[in-house]
């Protein structure tokens, strides 16, 4: 194909799909796939899942290279260094210059870093990329005790894989309950019970003071003077988006690439999508997601309006966990405040909670109910009325509530 390209900078799940999207819908303009990592672009979410547990190792690539060509996607292994706004260019770091059409910026986030005395020593670790899980996953198989700074999504599964492979596991969190940014009080307390059913030891409300060891590092130093020994430390306490491109020429930029409705940057020639874009929601504040989903849709918007469809993103977040055997998957967003809720399920390993605002569903947590949580997305999409005296009925069903009123 001739003409000027649509560039993609970045291939992570926003990056990969909004290409592959883009052909999908028709569009015949040359594609350009930016991507700073050696090889096919590859999914995250097993490394910090299969990846870890030391066994064959999963599948990562989207798609094998020829995929690529197949489609007339031009993947290019570099990084972008400038945009030149004025002149439709961006420069790499290579060297080369590059004009586009449109630009699609699929930066994502990096991983913080704890910038606490010692924390240069080897035997630190983050986890973002392929290289970061076999560098972890490799450690685990020499270390006896571990250190996870961070509760969250990826830093208990870490520590899970951690456990399952032997290690002595000690969990690190500043906040007063694990996941707290994401679940409710009752799921954090869940998992906190899951964790230390398995051996895992659960340190709430405090943070790392200093890195203590030789070249490595032997010991983590709490805040209060508690000492942990740990021949391996996995940094876990969240990311940063990826905005230094944004911000240098000149576009709005806070928690995130600021995009309208339809993902446009403050550039109509600029598109953002992914973990970077902080979009509008429905009551008028801005949210930037970090997930699998919200990459996926927002992609699949961008692609559409390039391809000169109207379309607006409003999908349904969710969002999943896999820590040992259990599965929570999220559908909609659970309040930061308290919110009326109903819980289905008698199990102590099987159930959902529903979280009511003004006596409308706005999200549902599912531990162990895939079929749940299918539901809720079908109900939550449609905005479908559902009462919490209805979820309190004995035999009321999900599943079934969700055929009933959305046909």
């Amino acid at each position: 194909m001739t003409g000027v390209p649509i560039v993609v900078v970045g291939a992570g799940h926003a990056g990969f799909h909004t290409a592959l999207f883009l052909r999908d819908e028709g569009v015949e303009a040359p594609i350009v796939l930016v991507d700073g990592l050696d090889g096919p672009p590859v999914q995250r979410p097993p490394l910090s899942k299969a990846m870890l547990l030391g066994e064959a190792e999963p599948r990562l690539e989207f798609r094998k290279p020829e995929f690529y060509a197949a489609r007339d996607i031009t993947l290019l292994h570099d990084t972008v260094a400038r945009i030149d706004r004025d002149r439709h260019l961006v420069r790499l770091g290579s060297g080369r210059t590059l004009g586009y059409r449109d630009l699609v910026l699929a930066t994502g986030c990096r991983a913080r870093e704890l910038t606490v005395p010692g924390s240069s020593r080897a035997g630190i670790r983050v986890l973002r990329t392929p290289h970061d899980a076999r560098a972890i996953r490799d450690a685990l198989g020499q270390a006896d005790d571990v250190v996870v700074a961070g509760g969250g999504f990826i830093g208990l599964e870490v520590a899970a894989a951690a456990r399952k492979r032997g290690c002595t596991v000690t969990v690190v969190e500043s906040l007063p309950r694990l996941m707290r940014r994401v679940v409710s009080a009752d799921i954090s307390q869940h998992f906190r019970a899951l964790h230390e059913a398995q051996g895992v030891r659960v340190l709430t409300d405090t943070t790392v003071r200093t890195f203590d060891g030789d070249a490595r590092v032997r010991q983590v130093v709490l805040a209060d003077g508690t000492r942990l020994r740990a021949d391996l430390v996995v940094l876990g306490i969240g990311v940063d988006p990826e905005v230094g491109l944004a911000r240098d020429c000149g576009l709005e930029v806070g928690d995130g690439i600021e995009v309208d409705t339809a993902l446009r940057t403050s550039d109509p020639s600029i598109s953002a999508v992914g973990d970077c874009a902080s979009f509008p929601t429905r009551d008028g504040t801005r949210r930037r997601l970090e997930s699998v989903q919200n990459a996926t849709d927002q992609a699949r918007v961008a692609a559409a309006r390039l391809a000169g469809r109207a379309a607006e993103f409003d999908a349904v977040p969710w969002f999943w966990t896999d820590q040992f055997a259990t599965k929570l998957q999220i559908a909609g967003l659970v309040p930061d405040t308290d919110a009326e809720t109903a819980r289905i399920g008698d199990a102590a390993d099987a159930f959902s909670i529903l979280h009511f605002h003004n006596g409308q569903l706005t999200a549902v947590e599912s531990v162990n109910r895939p079929s749940d949580h299918a539901a809720a997305r079908r109900l939550l999409a449609q905005d479908t009325p559902l009462r919490p005296a209805d979820a309190r009925i004995p035999q009321f069903r999900l599943p079934a509530a969700a055929a009933l009123r959305t046909g």
